[in-house]
């Protein structure tokens, strides 16, 4: 529902039936929700922000999270199995471009957002020496890779324009939508603008992994500057998306 009596424009006022094509809510197999519990809360207060379905992205990173279609099935079953209201519950994958994820891409058998969008991520630190390699060859297998949060890999900051190569290699853009405040530093919020406003962001995701997330959100103020962009971002999300 608008906030009608307020000049403020606030994130959830544009989430109504909104798919949430990243988030951590699949239970203790990631850094996301610990527990059933904890993963049925995040839902809750998602749902009261407009989220209608759910796609959830638990971590595929061999030094970390080495997930599998077993523990990723598990955790998926467990939670449907938790819930006690009928919603729309669609798991994937991110995976991290590691050196684990050459042999999983070989296989030929990834978790994909839907159809062949595939959810990729980098280290914080640096990007893989053989990045667009790994871009070629994720196309080349048939699968469309959308980079994860690409506003906040602090070593394309003083090189924004290298994100306009990585559009040219064919690779799509996710961003977070925290990265719409400084949750995460003003120079990813700084970063975040620039691509919205050079049109070359895809889709938005939530990235929620805990409360602390989900409660930021819910009081998320816009920059009515970007917010029209933002509008047309969220409906290529949810068109491209939705499984209803």
């Amino acid at each position: 529902m608008l906030h009608f009596f307020s000049k403020k424009l606030f994130l959830k006022d544009l989430l109504e039936g909104f798919v949430d094509i990243h988030n951590h809510i699949l239970p203790g197999i990631d850094d996301g929700a610990k527990s059933v519990e904890e993963a049925l809360y995040l839902i809750k207060k998602m749902k009261e922000l407009g989220i209608k379905q759910f796609i959830p992205t638990p971590h595929i990173m061999q030094d970390f999270y080495p997930n599998t279609d077993e523990t990723i099935g598990n955790a998926y079953y467990v939670l449907l199995e938790a819930l006690d209201t009928e919603i729309t519950l669609n798991p994937a994958a991110e995976y991290m471009l590691d050196s684990h994820f050459e042999s999983l891409l070989k296989t030929g058998n990834l978790f994909t957002l839907k159809g062949k969008y595939l959810l990729i991520e980098m280290s914080y630190f640096q990007a893989p020496i053989n990045l667009e390699d790994l871009i070629f060859k994720i196309k080349t297998q048939g699968y469309t890779p959308v980079l994860a949060h690409p506003e906040r890999y602090s070593f394309y900051h003083n090189n924004l324009e290298y994100y306009e190569r990585l559009k040219q290699l064919g690779c799509f853009f996710q961003l977070n939508l925290l990265s719409l405040s400084n949750h995460y530093g003003k120079n990813v919020e700084k970063t975040a603008d620039h691509l919205i406003e050079q049109q070359l962001i895809d889709f938005v995701g939530t990235d929620i992994h805990n409360k602390n997330h989900v409660d930021k959100l819910s009081n998320l103020v816009l920059n009515k500057s970007r917010d029209e962009h933002l509008k047309e971002i969220i409906k290529n999300t949810n068109q491209t998306f939705s499984v209803i």
